[in-house]
């Protein structure tokens, strides 16, 4: 099994016409993904590479049965592309796009938490999501996951969820589920969501969770960890030596009034149960170790 998607999803891509858009969701096709359809408000009628070009989500979602959608929109524009494709009834919104407002990301989180509870939303600000062989929504490439393993990923940071999936592709494991949650103040879909999921996924054995400074969401985790999961848990948390007060990368991963460092952040997962590897590569070890004694 895997978690949120797999092979029978179908998903429009708001933003498909752009050029990020049509190259990833061309690469997600390629994968296998079942990329049905793409909006654009000016654009219903075309297609790109043979996918149709709706006018609206709504269009597209009737046209097509798609219950997921991508988002490859300029940062202004993301809220009103998340909201369209709530309230057209899309059950599960990636939003990959990089910059969008504190302000915005807030409202919208908290529209689909009152008015849309059946809508999850990963991102902003993330690169996606890969059932690896079954589904790739966003920008993960697609060669360095392996399928039909054990492990199930959640990460914090774009780049080490590719690095976690190489590593486990180097030691010959695969992953049930690889879900980049992204680094921004306000996610759509946190830790804890994904904790829960791949608890109660058969599938998923284990579970490699990467963190980085800043906030307290690993904090939160290892707290949901120590009474809520039961699978054997990974976790490698960067920044380690990121002086206090710096911005490291994206507004998520600031350190504070002496909370959000790294430090504090191993000891509560330590805390917890979880097995901390000081490096990713260290990391994917202590993983193989895991999956060794499964």
């Amino acid at each position: 099994m895997s978690i949120f998607v797999d092979e029978n999803t179908k998903i429009i891509y708001q933003g498909l016409t752009g050029s990020q858009g049509s190259y990833y969701g061309k690469l997600n096709r390629e994968y296998g993904t079942q990329v049905v359809a793409g909006t654009h408000p000016k654009k219903g009628g075309t297609d790109v590479d043979g996918i149709p070009i709706y006018t609206t989500v709504a269009e597209a979602k009737e046209a097509t049965g798609a219950t997921a959608s991508c988002i490859f929109i300029p940062a202004p524009g993301v809220q009103g592309a998340v909201l369209e494709a709530a309230e057209a009834g899309i059950e599960f919104i990636v939003a990959i796009t990089e910059g969008v407002p504190a302000h915005d990301e807030a409202y919208f989180y908290n529209k689909l938490k009152r008015d849309f509870p059946a809508t999850r939303l990963l991102g902003p600000n993330c690169p996606g999501i890969i059932s690896p062989g079954k589904s790739n929504i966003g920008i993960t490439a697609g060669h360095i996951a392996k399928a039909g393993g054990p492990v199930g990923i959640v990460s914090r940071s774009g780049t080490l969820t590719y690095q976690a999936l190489f590593e486990l592709k180097q030691k010959d494991i695969g992953c049930t589920t690889c879900v980049g949650i992204g680094g921004d103040p306000v996610p759509g879909t946190n830790f804890i969501d994904c904790l829960e999921a791949f608890e109660a996924d058969p599938e998923t054995k284990a579970i490699m969770m990467i963190g980085e400074i800043g906030g307290s969401a690993e904090e939160e985790a290892a707290a949901f960890i120590s009474t809520n999961v039961s699978k054997p848990v990974v976790s490698y948390v960067a920044g380690v030596t990121a002086p206090p007060g710096k911005k490291m990368g994206h507004a998520g991963a600031i350190v504070s009034g002496g909370k959000g460092t790294a430090q504090a952040k191993m000891e509560a997962l330590e805390a917890a149960g979880v097995k901390v590897g000081q490096n990713p590569t260290e990391a994917g070890e202590l993983m193989a170790e895991i999956v060794k004694g499964l």
